[in-house]
């Protein structure tokens, strides 16, 4: 008996297949269970044409994903997010946040097609888009900080800026003092010595 398989049958074939088997497993089975057709001249051409249909309707599908895929072309997509001042980002950057960037420049797409995972870090990727099983672009995008995170960053730059200064001039505020302290000890001694000296010149006049 010659049947066609209206669903996969496994370790048998996959639908819309053309398969050989017993009598008694096609009526008994496959039949009844409506797993299969009987491969009959009509129901065979029926299935051709099927066939011929769906592969026009795959291969016109694959070619809009094609006209599609270059309006990706020269593209870069700049991405703001809220960052730490150790630019770690908040929260990660993915598909919602990849979507709304293309949107921006006119292209609408589905979330589900940005195979991308979350990006937690600031600088150049890459989106992956899946368009058609046979059809995918890569798309490069920065992530950079927004406007409140810079401002964030700027003032703790500024404040690490302002506390190194103040520790440079309590640095050389010691150095200072320490020269001062060491020069003392040579001048005071120079002090001393002198009264000395006239000491001894004048001994032997008076004996």
């Amino acid at each position: 008996m010659k049947i066609i398989l209206k669903q996969d049958v496994p370790g048998l074939g996959y639908k819309d297949e053309i398969h050989t088997v017993k009598d008694g497993y096609g009526r008994n089975y496959l039949l009844p269970q409506r797993f299969a057709v009987l491969a009959t001249d009509k129901a065979v051409k029926a299935l051709n044409e099927e066939l011929k249909q769906r592969a026009h309707k795959i291969a016109k599908i694959k070619a809009d994903a094609e006209e599609a895929a270059k309006a990706y072309e020269g593209i870069t997509l700049q991405i703001e997010a809220r960052v730490s001042d150790g630019q770690a980002i908040y929260g990660s950057v993915g598909p919602a946040q990849i979507v709304a960037a293309l949107a921006e420049k006119g292209i609408e797409l589905d979330p589900k097609k940005v195979l991308t995972k979350g990006v937690k870090v600031l600088g150049q990727h890459t989106a992956l888009i899946q368009l058609h099983r046979e059809v995918s672009v890569e798309v490069p995008f920065e992530v950079g900080p927004d406007k409140s995170s810079r401002q964030a960053i700027e003032e703790a730059a500024a404040q690490r800026k302002a506390d190194r200064a103040k520790e440079a001039v309590k640095v050389e505020a010691t150095d200072a003092e320490t020269a001062e302290t060491a020069e003392a000890p040579a001048e005071e001694v120079a002090a001393t010595e002198a009264p000395a000296q006239e000491e001894t010149a004048e001994a032997p006049a008076a004996e």
